[in-house]
C-alpha cells in the first residue's frame, strides 16, 4: 500500500477529489497517511476529519521557510509517506524539502505550463486573452512551477467566459487529472528523460 501525504492551505477541493477517488478504487493500493495544513482556517482540515483521515495543522506564519519545512519533513517521515501531493499549498518549498523527497512531490497548477506560472494563473490567462488554457500536474523541483510534466488537460476559453467561470471549468479538470497522475506515478510505469515524463504501457 502506497502512502500519500497531502499538504494544503485552503479549501482542499483537489485533496477531497483525491480522497474520493481512492475510496472508489480509482487509485489502487493507495491510502492517505496524513493531511497537513499550514493555516488553522484551512477548510480542508475539516473535510479530512469528516472522511476519517488524520489531519493536522502546522502553522507557518512567522516561521522561516527552511525551519518550517523541517517540521513538514519530520511529519511526513513519521507517517512513512511515499508520495507528497500539494493541493492548493500556498508556500514555496525549500531546497532541503525537495531533496528529502526527490521526484516524490507532485503539484497541480491551473494553467498549461510553462504558460502563466505563479499565483492567479486562471486570471492571468483570461486577462491575456488566450483561446485555450487548462491545468498541469508536474513533479516539483527547486524552481517555481517548473518540474517535469506528468499530465495536462486543455480547457477552451469561451466568448461568454468570465475569469470565475473559466476557473470553475479548469478546477473540474484538475479534479480529474490529479488522481490520474497520482495513479501513474504510484504504478511506477513511467520514466523521465531530460524533462519528458514518458508513460509506459
Amino acid at each position: 500500500m502506497k502512502r500519500l501525504g497531502i499538504i494544503i492551505s485552503g479549501r482542499g477541493s483537489n485533496f477531497e477529489a483525491i480522497a474520493r477517488n481512492i475510496r472508489a478504487g480509482n487509485i489502487p493500493d493507495a491510502e492517505i497517511a496524513i493531511v497537513i495544513a499550514n493555516r488553522e482556517s484551512a477548510a480542508g482540515l475539516e473535510i479530512a476529519r469528516e472522511l476519517g483521515l488524520k489531519a493536522i495543522c502546522l502553522p507557518s506564519k512567522g516561521i522561516d521557510r527552511e525551519a518550517y519545512d523541517a517540521q513538514l519533513i519530520g511529519e511526513l517521515n513519521d507517517h512513512q509517506v511515499d508520495l507528497v501531493c500539494l493541493a492548493g499549498y500556498m508556500r514555496l518549498l525549500s531546497p532541503p524539502f525537495i531533496r528529502a523527497f526527490p521526484m516524490r512531490i507532485l503539484n497541480i497548477h491551473p494553467s498549461l505550463l510553462p504558460a502563466f506560472p505563479g499565483l492567479d494563473a486562471q486570471h492571468q490567462a483570461f486577462e491575456y486573452g488566450v483561446k485555450v488554457t487548462g491545468c498541469t500536474v508536474h513533479f516539483v523541483d527547486e524552481h517555481l512551477d517548473h518540474g517535469p510534466i506528468v499530465l495536462q488537460a486543455p480547457v477552451d476559453v469561451l466568448p461568454t467566459d468570465t475569469a470565475e467561470t473559466l476557473s470553475s471549468r479548469i478546477l473540474a479538470e484538475e479534479h480529474r487529472i490529479y488522481s490520474e497522475a497520482i495513479r501513474i506515478v504510484l504504478s511506477g510505469r513511467f520514466r523521465v528523460e531530460d524533462r519528458r515524463v514518458i508513460l509506459e504501457d
